[in-house]
C-alpha cells in the first residue's frame, strides 16, 4: 500500500515500519540446553517489548517501536522450530558440539573456546559457532592432534 493512504507521517516513517526479516542460516540449527533457554529468554523479551510497543497512543511511534520486536519474534519462533537440541558430549577423548576446547595458535597463543551453535555463539565471552572455520578444524580432532597448516596450525591441548 502506498505511504499516501496511511496516516504515516513520510515514506522514511514507513521504512522504519517494515523491517526485513533476518536472514537465517542455511546449517541445521543445533543447539545445546543452554542455548536453547536463551531463545526461549530471548522471544519472550521481544513479545515483551512489543506488547509495550503496543501500548503507545502515537500511531507511527508504535510502529517504530514495535519493529524490531517483531521482526525479532518472527526470527526467534523460527529458530525455536527448527532447534536440535544436542546433549552434552559423553567423551571428552575427541572434540564435538558443545566440547570446551584448549588450543594453541602457531603464533603461540592460547584459547580456549566452547563449541555451541550459531545463536549462542559469542567469541568474546568464550564460545563459536560449529559451523566457524575454527570450530570445523577442531571436530574430531584428540588431545594432541594437530589441525590446519603452516600459520594457521593449531594444537589441542585440552577438551573438557
Amino acid at each position: 500500500m502506498s505511504v499516501a493512504f496511511t496516516k504515516e507521517e513520510s515514506a522514511e516513517t514507513a521504512s522504519e515500519t517494515l523491517l526485513p526479516d533476518r536472514p537465517i542460516s542455511p546449517h541445521p540449527n543445533l543447539v545445546t540446553e543452554a542455548g536453547l533457554q536463551a531463545l526461549q529468554a530471548q522471544l519472550q523479551d521481544a513479545r515483551e517489548a512489543y506488547e509495550a510497543a503496543q501500548r503507545i497512543e502515537d500511531v507511527n511511534e508504535k510502529r517504530r517501536q514495535s519493529a524490531v520486536p517483531l521482526r525479532d519474534a518472527r526470527y526467534l519462533t523460527e529458530r525455536l522450530r527448527t532447534a536440535q537440541v544436542i546433549p552434552d558430549p559423553a567423551s571428552t577423548e575427541t572434540v564435538a558440539f558443545g566440547s570446551t576446547v584448549t588450543f594453541s595458535r602457531a603464533d603461540g597463543r592460547v584459547q580456549t573456546y566452547r563449541i555451541v551453535g550459531e545463536d549462542e555463539a559469542d567469541p568474546k565471552a568464550g564460545s563459536i559457532s560449529f559451523v566457524a572455520p575454527v570450530a570445523r578444524l577442531l571436530i574430531g580432532k584428540a588431545v594432541g592432534d594437530v589441525a590446519g597448516s603452516g600459520s594457521q596450525e593449531i594444537e589441542i591441548l585440552s577438551i573438557a
